[in-house]
């Protein structure tokens, strides 16, 4: 890698996983498991947690899940994310590669542990028809928005930067379901269009809404503290991220509507943005690479038996 490149890679492996100079060594224990987990190679969540346009799809999901204010709500009051966001994304970024590429015992046991941080979480918040309400991070109603939010994000971006997923939109949002209900959401819809129909549900219902704690937490998604290196790469993740929105969302999060005539030279741009991502962190994921490992380490135990 040139001298140029090593430092844009060593900015965007800090950013992702909290620190550019080792493997995190919960990567490193996805190669010890005992079996192959929930997913494998060719599952639809393996293609889709995988690809660059991840890196839209985790702006998109904290936008998205913003509007719903018990969940917000939570965020502002437990999460350090203004001290410490890096450490919040790697956490995130922790939980889902460990779900997809993680033994069972791993998957479960990565759940339990974002499970028990969440049930200190817990107070009012004001909903979308100005009633205070209690809220926990423990309740059905706001795991399934986090979880509604979070796979329609990935999908959404896989369906426009991505290329094919096993099984088409269906296989992903059937496969996600395991995770959902690892985190408590038992009721998590199994297809493409009854996803889209329970966050317009969600969204009819008048559940969301934006306003000044919304409009907070949207700036610092605007403006993070990433480095310097990355940021106009970051601009462009996030106007596709915004991008993907539904108008309704859009118009809550304070976004204007942008005329469709733009939206070409952006896809190309994040095209081009998230090309070069895979150029620098490579074709696949530290975590899926250990996950192979252990598949191999599995399959010639077989063999020897």
């Amino acid at each position: 890698m040139s001298g140029f490149l090593a430092p844009v890679r060593s900015r965007l492996v800090e950013t992702l996983a909290g620190r550019s100079d080792v493997v995190p060594e919960w990567i490193l224990r996805l190669e010890d498991g005992d079996d192959a987990g929930y997913f494998g190679p060719g599952s639809a969540a393996w293609v889709v947690h995988g690809g660059m346009p991840t890196l839209v799809a985790g702006i998109r999901a904290l936008l998205l899940q913003a509007l719903h204010l018990g969940a917000l709500a939570g965020v502002r009051e437990f999460s350090r994310y203004r001290e410490d966001p890096l450490g919040r994304l790697a956490g995130t970024i922790r939980w889902i590669h460990t779900v997809t590429y993680g033994s069972t015992g791993q998957a479960i046991a990565g759940s339990e542990m974002v499970r028990s941080l969440h049930r200190r979480v817990a107070g009012t918040f004001v909903d979308g028809h100005g009633i205070t309400r209690p809220y926990s991070a423990e309740d059905p109603e706001l795991a399934r928005w986090v979880h509604l939010a979070f796979t329609d994000a990935f999908l959404t971006a896989h369906e426009r930067w991505g290329g094919p997923i096993p099984g088409g939109a269906d296989g992903y949002v059937a496969e996600w379901t395991r995770a959902a209900r690892l985190m408590g959401v038992d009721d998590a819809p199994g297809t493409a269009a009854g996803l889209r129909s329970a966050i317009g549900a969600v969204t009819e219902a008048g559940d969301l809404r934006g306003g000044p704690e919304v409009d907070e937490i949207v700036r610092f998604i605007r403006r993070p503290p990433v480095r310097r290196l990355l940021r106009p790469s970051y601009r462009v993740l996030f106007r596709a991220a915004v991008s993907t929105l539904e108008p309704r969302h859009r118009q809550l999060l304070g976004f204007p509507e942008r005329p469709s005539e733009r939206l070409l030279p952006l896809d190309r741009a994040t095209a081009a943005v998230l090309r070069g991502a895979g150029g620098l962190l490579g074709p696949q994921t530290q975590a899926e690479l250990a996950a192979r490992r252990r598949l191999s380490r599995l399959s010639e135990d077989r063999g020897d038996a």
